[in-house]
């Protein structure tokens, strides 16, 4: 099996701390997303898995055989890892089969070249030079490359990030389902929240040198383990609340249930409550049933075809983010009632 597997990885430029104690599981046949912030190693991680540069002390495991231990490490060449980079990287002086075919000899198999450019979507198109493809082609024919040494392990360093918002969505979406029609253990790096929560089966969050959250991404979405997870994996409202016992937390926008894995507390103590902008509901006042719901201000309306987003005020002076999909957005500068719907996450604030 091509399972991958870090323990306690750490690796450092010069005096500058890198990855601190990395530890991370990738199921052989998964796709696994890394995210974090500009500068937090991501692609640092990457190069290290791929041999590309030596760790200082941990173990890198590959398929149950170690292959660096920070004393002895199995050469690139010999990991049977393919690695995309962001630009794709193809020789421009090469045409499309040579530089997939670049990997596999002097004399690479034409009828493997041709097999591998038609998994990609790009049969025919062998005689091409990569200035003679679009973006999201190139990006293709980078990741036929790294499949036609058959790798244990494919690595995806940013490989979307140049290409534009309607490709982007595309191009991702056929690389994940190629990569998962061929049981391909695929280790993603980004910094892209989008990416990573659509195309994986984990995310795993690198903070600090550190991965600080790994669990599917529905989980890690529903139930961050901190405030700053929370925000960085998308739009958030942080609220304080109080705890008042039962599973329940009462805030500005009324008393809410906690979720399973949110912090529970004794009565009455302080918490942080994570409210998602398409868990609020906002109507206008005539729209609303019995039992109504908080008042707010609409401040601020951005369009976006599919869905809307507002930014409201509610009369006790919270400024909220509501998500609002389909017709019958409020209008700008409405008033409006606002319900919560579901269950929250919260945690328990400390006295700074």
């Amino acid at each position: 099996m091509n399972e991958l597997e870090l323990r306690d990885v750490t690796h450092t430029y010069g005096r500058e701390p890198v990855l601190a104690g990395v530890d991370l599981d990738v199921p052989a046949g998964s796709l696994t997303a890394v995210l974090g912030a500009s500068g937090s190693g991501k692609t640092t991680l990457l190069r290290v898995i791929a041999g590309f540069e030596r760790i200082e002390s941990g173990v890198v495991r590959l398929g149950g055989t170690v292959v660096d231990d920070g004393k002895h490490a199995v050469p690139p060449e010999r990991r049977r890892i393919g690695y995309v980079p962001q630009d794709g990287a193809l020789f421009p002086h090469l045409r499309v089969a040579a530089n997939v075919g670049f990997g596999l000899g002097r004399r690479p198999d034409r009828k493997q070249v041709g097999e591998l450019l038609e998994l990609v979507g790009l049969g025919g198109l062998e005689r091409r030079y990569p200035h003679e493809l679009s973006g999201g082609q190139q990006q293709r024919v980078a990741l036929a490359r790294a499949l036609a040494v058959e790798p244990a392990v494919v690595l995806l360093d940013e490989p979307f990030s140049a290409l534009d918002a309607a490709m982007r969505a595309s191009v991702r979406r056929d690389v994940a389902n190629i990569l998962r029609e061929r049981g391909t253990t695929t280790v993603l790096v980004t910094h892209d929240q989008d990416e990573a929560l659509s195309m994986s089966d984990r995310v795993a969050i690198l903070r600090g040198g550190r991965i600080v959250a790994d669990s599917r991404p529905d989980v890690l979405y529903r139930t961050p383990v901190d405030a700053d997870i929370a925000m960085f994996l998308g739009e958030a409202n942080l609220l304080p609340g109080t705890v008042e016992g039962g599973g329940v937390v009462a805030t500005g926008l009324g008393r809410l249930v906690l979720q399973e894995g949110a912090f529970q507390g004794e009565l009455g103590t302080p918490v942080t409550v994570l409210v998602r902008p398409e868990q609020i509901e906002a109507r206008t006042r005539n729209a609303v049933p019995a039992g109504g719901g908080i008042a707010a201000h609409v401040n601020e309306c951005a369009f976006f075809g599919h869905d809307a987003v507002l930014r409201v005020a509610t009369t006790g002076g919270d400024q909220l983010l509501v998500r609002i999909t389909g017709p019958g957005a409020p209008p700008l500068d409405s008033d409006v009632l606002l319900t919560v719907r579901g269950q929250v996450m919260a945690w328990e604030r400390s006295a700074g």
